[in-house]
C-alpha cells in the first residue's frame, strides 16, 4: 500500500453531518488529520424539528479518536453562519461536501408548493448559500474542494420524488459551472451520486439492502476527490455497495438538416431511428463541444435542398470508394456479341472484335468502356450501399442518358481503377435527375474511360431546386439521313447481353417483366446504346474502332428482342455524327438526341520517359511574410500604446500554436507580453500558427475556428470575447517588426503586407 491520503492542515465542512453519509464523512476527514466542521441542524428527515444531539454526537467520536472537530446548528440555507464557524475556529475552509438533505416524497398530483420549495431550499439553494459564503476563501487562498451530493434519483427520474429529482440534477449543473470557474484556482468541484444506507433511503430500500450499502464505501471516494492530489474536476460518479463509476453524457450521432430547408414533423418522423439510435456516439464534454453540431450546421450555409428521397447536402458531390474491375480478351468478345456483332457468319469487319487470334488484331468494341462503370453502379445496387442522403429504392430509378467516352483505345484486358462521384442532381419537378460520373484508370495512372450515367428517380423530385439545362441537343437536320441501318435484334439478345454483367432480371425473367407492365423482358438500353454506336463506326469510321471518341444519348422507349433497329445517321462534320434511333415494326423511337464524336487520328498513349536530372535548386530567396512572433511584437507595442486595454480586460491569456510550436503570454493584467508559458492563465487559446495569422487579420472567424475544433479554449472561455482588439493591430506595425527580424538575421520578408494581414 502506497502513502496514507492525509488532510493535516485543512478544515473539512460537512453539512447533514450528524447521521449516515454524512457522519461518515465527517468521521473520515476527522481520521485522516482534518479539523472538522459537523454540521446538523438535527430536524426529521422531512424537515421538522431542530436539536444539536446529532451534531454533538459526531464531534464527539471525532475528539474522542484524537481528532479536531467544532459543532455547527444552522440551517444550510444560512450558509455563511456555517461557513463562519469555519472561520472563527480553525481561520480557513478548505473542504465542503454539500450533504444536507431532506424528503418530501409524494407524487406530482399530489404535490403542494410548499414540499416543493422546502427541498430546493434545502438541497439547491442551501448549497448554494455555502458554496457562496465559501468561494471567497477559497478564490483566496487558491485552493479549494467542494463536493455535492446528487441522487440517482436526479440522474434518471424516481417515482414521487419530483422535487428532490429537479433539486438533485440542478445540483449536477451547479458543480458543472463551478468546476469551470474554479479550476484557475484550484478550486475542484464535483459530484457523487451515492446508494447508502441512511435515513433517507431507507424509505425506500429495503432493511438487508440498507445494512449492506455501508456509507465508508461513498466516503472513501469523497475523501479522494477532496484530496489536494486529486486533479479530478467537473464530474459526476455514481457510488455505493463497493461500486464505483463516472457518468459521462453521451449523445447520439443524430440527423442534422440542413438551414434553409423546410423541417417539418414528419421530417423528423421519418429521420426518428438517425435522430434516436446510439449505434455511434458522441460525448460533449462541454457546451463548446455540445454546440459544435449546431454551429458547424449554421456556418455551413444554407442547403442545397432536398426532400426525403434526397438529401443534396449529403448526397451531392458524393465520391464513393474507389473499387478496382478488370477485364479480358473473352470479357471484350462477349460484349461485342451481346451487341450484335458477327452476326454474319465470316464477317471479317466483326471478326476482330470476337476473334483474338484475328490476323489484323485482335480489336476492342469502344463502348464496352461502359462495362466497368456500370460494373461499379450494380456493385451498389447488390449491396444496397446508396450514396449518404439518397433514401429512395431501387424500383424508382431509371436509366435516363448515357455518356460514354474513351480517351485510349481500350486494351484487349486490364486492370482498372474506377473513381465515382455524384456531379450532378436536379429537380425535374415530379422526378430527381442524378448524373453519376466514373472515371476508370489503368495500372499506370492513365485516365482510359469516363462515364456518366444520368438517372432519373421517379416521385424525388418537387423541391424547388435547379431544373438543370431543358436545351435539346442532338437534333437531327430537317433532311434525310446520310446513312441508315437496319439490324434484327436476335429472340435471345438480352440473354447474351446480361452475360456482361448486367443481371437485372427485367431482361430476362417473363414474370419480372410482366411485374413491370411488360409483355416480355426488354432488351436492355446499353445493349441498343452498343448497337448504334457500332453502326456508327462501320459507317463513318472505316469499322475502325480506335476512331470512336464518345457517345451520348437518351433512352426514350423500350426495345424487345425479336424486333428491327433502324439507326438514322446524319453526319455535322467530319467528326460529330448526329444519329438517331427506332423500331421498325412499332415505329417508335427509342434512343433520340444522340451524338457520336470521332477522333480524326487514333489517339496514342503518351510515351513515359525517364526525366533528366534536375539542378540542385537554388535556395528559395522569394519575400516571405511576417510571422506570428511579429503579431505577438505588434500586441506588445499596441498595449504599450494604449495602456486603457489593460485597465478595460484585466485577463491573463496563454496562446498555445501548433505547427510550429510556440507559447506566447498575453497578460493583459501587468501589460506584458511575450514568448513564454505560465503555469496559470485565466484563458488559454490552443490552435494553428496559421489559424492564429488569420485569426488575427480578420480572415479566419474565431468563432467558426471554436466551433469547428480548430481553436480550443481551456479556463475563462467568455474572457475571448475580449479580444477583439487584435483586429486594431495595425499591419504595418507587424511588417515594420518583420523587418527588423530580418535586419538581424531573419527570412526576407515582403515588401508589402500580405493579403493575410491587410485590413
Amino acid at each position: 500500500m502506497g502513502t496514507e491520503m492525509r488532510f493535516d492542515g485543512k478544515v473539512a465542512l460537512v453539512t447533514g453531518a450528524g447521521n449516515g453519509l454524512g457522519r461518515s464523512h465527517a468521521l473520515l476527514f476527522g481520521a485522516r488529520g482534518a479539523s472538522v466542521v459537523v454540521n446538523d441542524l438535527g430536524g426529521a428527515a422531512t424537515g421538522g424539528g431542530q436539536s444539536s444531539a446529532a451534531a454533538d454526537s459526531v464531534v464527539a467520536e471525532i475528539k474522542e479518536a484524537g481528532g479536531a472537530a467544532v459543532a455547527s446548528y444552522d440551517s444550510v440555507e444560512d450558509g455563511e453562519k456555517i461557513v463562519q464557524c469555519a472561520i472563527d475556529h480553525y481561520g480557513r475552509v478548505d473542504i465542503v461536501v454539500n450533504n444536507a438533505g431532506i424528503l418530501r416524497d409524494i407524487s406530482f398530483a399530489k404535490m403542494s408548493e410548499e414540499d416543493w420549495q422546502l427541498i430546493m431550499r434545502v438541497h439547491l439553494h442551501g448549497a448554494f448559500k455555502v458554496n457562496h459564503a465559501a468561494w471567497p476563501h477559497m478564490r483566496d487562498q487558491e485552493y479549494g474542494r467542494i463536493v455535492h451530493t446528487a441522487s440517482a434519483a436526479g440522474i434518471y427520474g424516481n417515482f414521487g420524488q419530483a422535487n428532490y429529482s429537479s433539486a438533485k440534477l440542478g445540483l449536477v449543473g451547479m458543480a458543472q459551472t463551478l468546476a469551470l470557474e474554479g479550476k484557475k484556482r484550484d478550486i475542484l468541484v464535483n459530484t457523487v451520486a451515492p446508494v447508502a444506507g441512511s435515513r433517507l433511503t431507507e424509505t425506500v430500500l429495503p432493511p438487508d439492502t440498507i445494512e449492506a450499502l455501508d456509507p465508508a464505501y461513498v466516503s472513501a471516494l469523497v475523501a479522494y476527490l477532496c484530496h489536494e492530489s486529486c486533479s479530478e474536476t467537473g464530474a459526476l460518479f455514481e457510488v455505493g455497495g463497493g461500486f464505483f463509476a463516472k457518468l459521462r453524457w453521451e449523445r447520439s450521432a443524430g440527423k442534422t438538416f440542413r438551414i434553409g430547408r423546410a423541417i417539418t414533423p414528419e421530417a423528423v418522423s421519418a429521420a426518428w431511428d438517425s435522430i434516436t439510435s446510439f449505434e455511434e456516439t458522441t460525448h460533449p464534454s462541454d457546451v463548446a463541444a455540445s454546440l459544435a453540431p449546431i454551429m458547424a450546421n449554421v456556418h455551413a450555409g444554407r442547403s442545397k435542398g432536398g426532400n426525403e428521397l434526397i438529401d443534396l447536402d449529403l448526397a451531392l458531390g458524393y465520391e464513393f470508394p474507389e473499387s478496382t474491375t478488370s477485364y479480358d480478351e473473352r470479357d471484350v468478345a462477349i460484349y461485342a456479341l451481346g451487341v450484335g456483332a458477327a452476326q454474319q457468319p465470316g464477317e471479317n469487319r466483326d471478326l476482330q472484335l470476337v476473334y483474338e487470334r484475328h490476323t489484323e488484331g485482335f480489336r476492342v468494341l469502344p463502348t464496352f468502356g461502359v462495362i466497368p462503370g456500370l460494373a461499379v453502379l450494380l456493385d451498389m445496387v447488390r449491396t444496397g450501399t446508396m450514396a449518404p442522403g439518397c433514401y429512395y429504392s431501387i424500383d424508382r430509378l431509371l436509366h435516363g442518358e448515357q455518356y460514354t467516352e474513351v480517351k485510349l483505345p481500350l486494351p484487349p484486358k486490364a486492370r482498372l481503377t474506377n473513381r465515382s462521384k455524384i456531379v450532378d442532381i436536379f429537380d425535374k419537378g415530379d422526378n430527381a435527375l442524378m448524373i453519376l460520373e466514373t472515371r476508370s484508370f489503368d495500372e499506370q495512372g492513365t485516365e482510359l474511360i469516363v462515364n456518366r450515367f444520368t438517372a432519373v428517380i421517379r416521385g424525388a423530385g418537387g423541391w424547388g431546386g435547379e431544373r438543370g439545362s431543358s436545351e435539346e441537343r442532338n437534333i437531327p437536320p430537317e433532311r434525310s439521313p446520310d446513312a441508315r441501318v437496319e439490324q434484327t435484334i436476335d429472340a435471345n439478345q438480352a440473354l447474351l447481353y446480361r452475360l456482361s454483367g448486367d443481371w437485372n432480371p427485367l431482361h430476362a425473367d417473363p414474370n419480372v417483366a410482366r411485374a413491370f407492365g411488360y409483355p416480355q423482358p426488354i432488351l436492355h438500353g446499353l445493349c441498343t446504346f452498343g448497337y448504334v454506336a457500332r453502326h456508327v463506326i462501320d459507317t463513318f469510321a472505316g469499322s475502325e474502332p480506335g476512331l470512336f471518341k464518345s457517345i451520348q444519348v437518351r433512352f426514350a422507349e423500350s426495345v424487345y428482342p425479336g424486333e428491327t433497329l433502324i439507326t438514322e445517321m446524319w453526319r455535322e462534320s467530319d467528326d460529330r455524327i448526329v444519329l438517331r434511333a427506332s423500331v421498325k415494326e412499332r415505329e417508335v423511337v427509342v434512343l433520340t438526341q444522340a451524338a457520336v464524336e470521332l477522333y480524326r487520328e487514333i489517339p496514342q498513349p503518351e510515351e513515359k520517359t525517364e526525366s533528366a536530372p534536375q539542378a540542385e535548386a537554388e535556395p528559395d530567396e522569394s519575400p516571405v511574410g511576417p510571422c506570428s512572433a511579429d503579431v505577438f511584437g505588434a500586441i506588445a507595442r499596441h498595449v504599450a500604446d494604449h495602456p486603457q486595454i489593460v485597465e478595460e480586460i484585466q485577463t491573463f491569456y496563454q496562446f498555445a500554436l501548433t505547427d510550429p510550436s510556440s507559447s506566447w503570454i498575453v497578460d493583459l493584467k501587468a501589460g506584458e507580453v511575450g514568448e513564454g508559458r505560465a503555469e496559470q492563465a485565466d484563458c488559454t487559446l490552443t490552435l494553428s500558427d496559421a489559424d492564429f495569422m488569420a485569426m488575427c487579420s480578420g480572415e479566419a472567424d474565431a468563432q467558426q475556428l471554436f466551433f469547428s475544433g480548430q481553436l480550443q479554449i481551456s479556463g475563462n472561455i467568455m474572457a475571448s470575447q475580449k479580444l477583439e482588439f487584435l483586429k486594431s493591430i495595425d499591419p504595418q506595425t507587424v511588417l515594420a517588426i518583420a523587418k527588423e527580424r530580418q535586419a538581424d538575421g531573419g527570412g526576407k520578408v515582403a515588401a508589402e503586407p500580405p493579403p493575410v494581414l491587410e485590413r
